[in-house]
């Protein structure tokens, strides 16, 4: 079934538009960002008629959506922060206007002739940089890119990627990334990504390295670090959605 509304929606529940300015409850087991994903969904989380009259209201337009690609570190502490402060919840809010592309590799140097790799954060790093890669592969992006936000927003990143695969993929058995992992899939998802590391001009001095519809600019980037939300507003060339004329909340930048 079609997707609802759900830009729409989230924006206007969360400001209490839909619930005479109090905050909504719902109590079911799935996140806000798919509360509107089904019309199942829709109703065991009670918001069955705002989903219906979001997605009455919506206007679909043939603009594409605004490119977002992160070249990342998995274990680079400015990194995590980036994806669970600005690039997930800027995702789950604006996700009908912009596309997502996340490239685990960052700093790590490849030895071709050994097929190894080396991270800046040690070999922790790079395991847990094959198992998103993997995990990146393996399935729909939808919740390939939950389960990453999951393991970044975790004290141990490591530790948390079978719990959190779990949590948002029950369907994949940790088995199938394992088996990514520890085959020859792993290497080549690590060496594609190292490759496309390498291809970026400028070449990136530092992660996380962010580049929009393709190019990398330090206005963007600036931009991106501050207030990641309202960049891509501004990229946006069809019809802003109603989410996008909130306030601006900016954030301090750090890099690896």
């Amino acid at each position: 079934m079609e997707r609802f509304g759900l830009v729409t929606l989230f924006f206007l529940l969360c400001c209490g538009q839909l619930t005479g300015g109090s905050h909504p409850k719902p109590a079911c087991r799935y996140p806000p960002s798919q509360w509107c994903r089904s019309l199942e969904i829709a109703i065991e989380c009670k918001v069955q008629k705002q989903c219906m009259e979001a997605n009455a209201t919506r206007i679909y337009q043939a603009v594409s959506p605004v490119s977002v690609t992160l070249y990342y570190e998995s274990l680079c502490p400015h990194c995590r922060e980036f994806i669970t402060q600005q690039l997930f919840p800027t995702w789950t809010m604006l996700q009908d206007i912009m596309a997502v592309t996340l490239v685990p590799s960052g700093n790590a140097k490849e030895t071709p002739s050994e097929n190894s790799f080396t991270c800046q954060h040690g070999e922790p790093e790079c395991r847990a940089n094959m198992i998103e890669a993997c995990i990146l592969h393996l399935m729909d992006h939808l919740l390939a890119f939950q389960v990453v936000y999951c393991m970044e927003s975790s004290a141990d990143v490591l530790s948390a990627a079978q719990r959190c695969l779990q949590l948002y993929a029950p369907s994949v058995p940790w088995s199938r990334v394992n088996s990514c992992v520890k085959g020859r899939n792993g290497n080549q998802l690590m060496h594609f990504n190292a490759a496309m590391t390498r291809a970026l001009s400028p070449a990136h001095t530092h992660v996380p390295w962010v580049t929009f519809n393709g190019e990398y600019t330090e206005e963007n980037e600036d931009k991106a670090m501050s207030s990641l939300f309202h960049l891509v507003c501004e990229l946006y060339k069809g019809v802003k959605p109603p989410v996008c004329t909130g306030a601006r909340v900016q954030l301090y930048r750090s890099f690896c």
